[in-house]
């Protein structure tokens, strides 16, 4: 009898959680985009039918366990693998975690039930549409953000709303997927009188809007087209901090950089797994020497120590410049990259642990791109491309893109190719093209209509060759930056709320 309240959670925790795990299935490498939709469209469901808001909230905190557990799983390969946490507790961290953001749905169906009251059609077209927006967007910038799963990714390059990506950026493009949602699920059962076919055909136009902004060439060539020689080690992270590893590092690319021939190589973030003033002299000059000699630029990822405040940063670095100008990383990694409330969380590090280089700073929000030839090259490292406003600035003074990235904390996960799928949505938000330097994955070049020009296969090592051409203008998001798509969220909600007091009043 004890067990009975156990059992009738779990009957009710697990349909939801099942149906935000399908998600998956959505983003790349899977890339089936309407399995986000049918998954938030069935979420949406379960939000009208609930008998409360309080049971409306509970029902999206389950799904979106689901769907943050099976899209995040992959962050046990760095803590446990790599990190040397115990597997336990590193278990444990992934579910705290996915039940921490699981929080954000559940805030939105209760307010959004909150809102909407007894209308069906408030609720499903105006107020969770809209809050779904202004949710997944807080969720980017609360406690430092964590933006990764944006419903809006699954349509990245080819869903029905990609093209409202230069417009509205990643949020509108998951206000607009949470909008079909709705629709559908209004859709269901009912008789298909005339508000009906107004809803599908609104559901056309709006697909067909997303299709048409897709043949929109927002920015136009810059200079000459550039070949570029991407180089991708694909070392293990476990072989990159020992004394033999770190030969085997030095060996990998100086043989890489040796064999290409580009007017632009680089290395991706930690090639040089030591502070760049710790590389042995002669090998730096050896390799320097190979790009010199063909007139080419090479950019390495480093970490670099500043001598008179002894911080360090994560950098790309044009090592051909004798100015050595580099870009560093402005948002850091919590608990990866530096460590928040040292006197809270350092024992973690301490006892737990086994991660080199916890203790970067940033290198502030608004950098000069790299000069190479008649472009300019704005560089991002790793996990920072998830925060497209931030890459703003920078991108407006830039006519190329770059991320390098080290994915060797999660190889062989969904999370390498998850990454390149949000460096498509930054090239098709900004009309630049986007270049990826990766140690294991994904390396490629992605044009500024957001698709793979070219790519290396995941985990192997070789050069990804691929002629780049620098593009200039702005897109409206590159202006707007979120603004216009929050705009629209509160428009939708007080349209959503004027409504419901009419009703009412009626």
């Amino acid at each position: 009898m004890r067990w009975q309240p156990v059992g009738r959670l779990l009957v009710r925790f697990l349909p939801p959680a099942s149906v935000g795990a399908i998600t998956l299935l959505g983003f790349a490498p899977y890339s089936f985009w309407p399995a986000v939709l049918l998954s938030l469209a069935l979420l949406f469901g379960f939000i009208d039918v609930a008998s409360t808001p309080r049971r409306a909230a509970a029902v999206a905190w389950a799904w979106g366990f689901g769907y943050f557990a099976a899209n995040i799983h992959w962050i046990f390969i760095s803590l446990h693998t790599y990190g040397g946490m115990p597997a336990l507790f590193a278990i444990l961290a992934i579910v705290g975690l996915a039940a921490f953001l699981a929080l954000y749905p559940a805030i939105a169906a209760f307010a959004a039930r909150k809102l909407a009251g007894e209308s069906r059609a408030v609720l499903l077209f105006a107020v969770l549409p809209a809050l779904w927006l202004l949710i997944e967007w807080v969720r980017g910038w609360l406690f430092t953000g964590f933006p990764w799963a944006a419903v809006g990714y699954s349509q990245i390059p080819d869903g029905p709303l990609a093209g409202f990506a230069p417009v509205l950026g990643v949020y509108g493009v998951s206000g607009l997927v949470a909008l079909l949602a709705g629709g559908a699920i209004w859709l269901l059962g009912r008789r298909f009188d005339l508000r009906d076919k107004l809803v599908v055909s609104a559901a056309v136009l709006l697909c067909g809007a997303g299709y048409g902004l897709k043949q929109v060439v927002w920015t136009e060539p810059s200079g000459k087209p550039m070949k570029v020689a991407l180089l991708q080690g694909a070392i293990p992270q476990n072989q990159k901090w020992g004394i033999d590893d770190l030969i085997y590092n030095l060996r990998t690319y100086y043989h890489l950089v040796k064999d290409a021939k580009a007017d632009l190589i680089v290395l991706p973030e930690t090639a040089f797994p030591i502070f760049l003033h710790e590389v042995p002299k002669d090998y730096l000059e050896a390799v320097l020497s190979y790009a010199i000699a063909q007139n080419a630029a090479l950019i390495a990822g480093a970490p670099r120590q500043d001598g008179k405040s002894q911080r360090y940063y994560n950098g790309a670095v044009l090592l051909t410049d004798p100015a050595r100008p580099a870009n560093y990383k402005a948002h850091l990694v919590p608990f990866g990259e530096y460590i928040p409330i040292r006197p809270v969380f350092g024992w973690v590090y301490d006892n737990i642990l086994q991660m080199p280089l916890v203790d970067f700073s940033s290198g502030g929000a608004v950098q000069k791109p790299l000069p190479v030839r008649d472009q300019r090259i704005a560089a991002n490292i790793c996990y920072e491309d998830v925060f497209g406003e931030e890459l703003l600035p920078n991108a407006r003074q830039a006519t190329i893109l770059l991320n390098l990235s080290n994915l060797a904390w999660f190889d062989g996960s969904v999370a390498l190719a998850q990454h390149g799928q949000i460096s498509q949505a930054r090239a098709l938000e900004t009309g630049r093209p986007m270049l990826r330097a990766t140690n294991s994955g994904t390396t490629a070049l992605i044009t500024p209509d957001g698709q793979y020009a070219a790519r290396l296969p995941e985990r192997v090592e070789g050069t990804l060759y691929a002629t780049v051409q620098g593009m200039q203008g702005e897109t409206p998001y590159m202006r707007w930056g979120n603004s216009a798509a929050l705009i629209l969220a509160v428009l939708g909600l007080v349209v959503g709320l004027i409504v419901r007091w009419r009703s009412r009043r009626g």
